[in-house]
């Protein structure tokens, strides 16, 4: 006997610095009978989580590695400075590499940016976090290169960032294993899209179990139908009546012709038997 059967759920995994949350709650508008996971995961694990199936589809960083996943590419994020609110950076909008050059930068191992050669001062060491580099910063040593998600995800009231113009960027892509692309994947993707629900490509409609049909055409309300035939035969029998009218009128113009012609017949005889030549006297 075959066991009960297990309700679909769908397990999006995501890097810190994106942000799901508005996808999630279309998702569970257009389908609540489908649970929705939220996994974070470090950046560094991402990949990982996917191929090992503790996720369905992931918001990552790129790259990827494309002969495995699949992928959507979203958005690509500034790159800012992250400085203590006194600092002289502070005092321009943007910022260029060649400005970081006699400042220590810190280059954390969980780094997203890939330098081939990071700006500024080396460091004694590598914190082992972004986290760790933001107290770091904080604490009045050294500044910190990140994507300006990181800069706001790890905010304080005691630093503030501004953009790097000319450094490198970080781009964020829905990525799934290209040989799992399954039906609540197409699903996830028609969202991140921003297809609508009645899109055909996708299933945003349905709910677990559900079948996707053609709605049924709406009928007229049989009132309406009785009201427009009752319309059609009033306006039948009007052009009918204007038709009869006017051969009416016809014919009574006719029939007034005729009797003038007669009666000017009788008014010529009427002549004729009065007139005539006069008689001659004797």
């Amino acid at each position: 006997m075959a066991g009960p059967q297990e309700t679909p759920s769908f397990r999006l995994a995501y890097v810190p610095g994106a942000t799901p949350g508005k996808w999630a709650r279309i998702w569970h508008e257009r389908l609540p009978g489908v649970p929705l996971a939220l996994l974070p995961v470090p950046s560094a694990a991402a990949a990982d989580a996917l191929r090992d199936g503790a996720a369905d589809a992931g918001l990552v960083r790129l790259p990827v590695d494309r002969t495995f996943f699949s992928a959507i590419p979203l958005y690509t994020e500034a790159t800012v400075v992250v400085v203590p609110k006194d600092h002289l950076i502070t005092a321009a909008d943007e910022v260029t590499l060649a400005d970081l050059a006699d400042e220590v930068v810190w280059h954390p191992l969980d780094d997203v940016l890939g330098w081939a050669a990071p700006p500024g001062e080396p460091a004694a060491e590598r914190p082992a976090t972004t986290d760790d580099a933001v107290q770091l910063v904080a604490a009045g040593v050294g500044l910190l290169v990140v994507p300006q998600s990181l800069a706001r995800l790890h905010h304080r009231r005691d630093l503030t960032y501004r953009t790097v113009v000319d450094a490198p960027q970080s781009g964020v892509a829905l990525c799934w294993p290209e040989h799992a692309t399954t039906d609540l994947v197409e699903d996830f993707i028609g969202i991140v899209r921003g297809r609508t629900a009645n899109s055909t490509r996708g299933r945003g409609t349905l709910q677990a179990g559900q079948s996707q049909q053609t709605p049924p055409k709406r009928k007229r309300p049989e009132g309406a139908a009785r009201q427009e035939s009752a319309a059609g035969g009033s306006a039948g029998r009007t052009r009918q009546n204007r038709s009869a009218a006017a051969k009416g009128s016809k014919d009574s113009t006719n029939t007034k012709s005729g009797k003038s012609g007669k009666s000017g017949k009788g008014i010529k005889g009427a002549k004729g038997t009065g007139g005539g030549r006069p008689r001659r006297r004797s």
